[in-house]
């Protein structure tokens, strides 16, 4: 069995740069799931049908996905700690301003601002933890990082649970403000690492080994196309399973059993849903663990493919409160653990030059990619059950489990 390599003592600034981007990532899954709980509020008052309130959600995906690849570059220019010092702020301010929103236009024009922010803090707090860390706890490092999802998850349902049925949705968006506060910490107490401090960039065409192209192009060409392709499509099968199932569990939730759900009240839905997150904590904080024993590649197919089986189990046991009560973890654990992935292995694949840009790249398209996922579940539930079309989405956990192996092990990876 492989032992866990004896881990080098954090420092400092290596611990302010994870607690700042545990704590950025935990409020970007806090405001990202607000939209979640709100949805049947937000559709009742627009009035939505199934498709277009999924659209809503594909275009804030979209625009974090352009935010995505906006801050990677700009990580890569201005530094790792300042990018996210900017995504944190503008998601932030955007969130409160949903609240303010009194048209579908306005809405949606401040959901499409704010998902620049949301996709940012990702590519620029990410590369700020591999840089931050020694190779030997990057997994666990990140892992950690990632976890911070399932926190902002769970907050996003009490918050929902305490404030929807009392004030409605708008107040509910106004809490999103708070990470501004975050803005003003990371400003002044968190580095920038000393990998992106000895590289100018200047530099950053020359030591990618493509000096004649600026840092965005480079990724399209050799060396790095194929390995960019990989990820970026790795990237989208992912996150087209994860967006298009978790924006409609809620309302799954909530359905009636008339229509083949389990007719949950808000607050019974929340019983499921917080060991649900709780499951997703501990999935994030294992897959760190386990992927600095055992590599990258076999953990994360383990995940992928216990959620490829955990999806159907899940909604076919919707019917019985035992069933959710058991799965629930279980889902939570395989349907999120997996993305600790991406920080550490697109960090360990590319050079520091371009490390930004790449991480920003690859993640973020493949967000882009994932829009189509949840107007296609809005879509097929009209038309087949909400139920039945969340099972499909097993067969994009089962692709992953296959895509990853077309990637190079990068566990024990040094990093410029």
């Amino acid at each position: 069995m492989p032992a866990l390599p004896v881990s080098t003592p954090l420092s400092p600034p290596a611990r302010r740069a994870v607690t700042a981007a545990f704590l950025g990532w935990m409020l970007d899954g806090m405001d990202a799931m607000l939209y979640a709980f709100a949805l049947p509020s937000i559709a009742a008052e627009f009035r939505l049908g199934g498709v277009a309130a999924g659209s809503l959600a594909a275009m804030t995906l979209l625009s974090a996905a352009l935010g995505g690849v906006l801050f990677g570059w700009l990580a890569d220019r201005i530094g790792r700690a300042r990018a996210l010092l900017f995504s944190v702020l503008l998601y932030a301010l955007c969130t409160a301003g949903t609240a303010t929103a009194a048209s579908l236009p306005a809405f949606l024009a401040w959901r499409l601002f704010l998902g620049l922010g949301l996709g940012g803090e990702w590519a620029a707090g990410a590369i700020l933890v591999a840089e931050s860390v020694p190779s030997e706890r990057r997994g666990r490092a990140l892992g950690w990082v990632q976890s911070g999802w399932a926190v902002g998850y769970a907050l996003a349902a009490l918050l929902s649970t305490v404030v929807l049925s009392r004030w409605g949705w708008r107040m509910l968006f106004l809490f999103g403000a708070s990470p501004a506060l975050l803005a003003l910490w990371i400003r002044l107490r968190v580095p920038e690492p000393a990998a992106w401090q000895a590289l100018r960039p200047t530099d950053a065409a020359r030591s990618s080994g493509a000096a004649a192209v600026p840092g965005l192009w480079a990724l399209l060409r050799p060396p790095l196309h194929r390995r960019v392709f990989l990820a970026t499509l790795l990237s989208g099968v992912l996150m087209c399973a994860y967006w298009g199932l978790f924006t409609w569990i809620p309302s799954y939730l909530a359905t009636p059993r008339t229509a083949g759900g389990p007719g949950l009240s808000s607050v019974r839905a929340l019983s499921f849903l917080l060991p649900m997150q709780a499951g997703a904590f501990l999935g994030y904080v294992a897959f760190g663990w386990l992927a600095d024993i055992y590599g990258r590649r076999p953990v994360f197919s383990g995940y992928v493919l216990a959620a490829a089986l955990a999806v159907p189990l899940f909604v076919g046991g919707a019917g019985s409160p035992t069933a959710l009560w058991v799965l629930a973890p279980i889902l939570g654990f395989a349907g999120h653990g997996y993305f600790s992935v991406f920080g550490v292995l697109v960090a360990e694949l590319f050079p520091a030059a371009i490390r930004g840009s790449a991480g920003g790249f690859c993640y973020n398209v493949g967000k882009a990619l994932s829009a189509v996922s949840p107007p296609l579940v809005g879509f097929l539930a009209e038309r087949l059950g909400l139920g039945a079309a969340l099972a499909l989405l097993s067969t994009l956990y089962l692709l992953g489990a296959l895509l990853i192996w077309a990637l190079p092990e990068t566990r024990g990876e040094a990093l410029s």
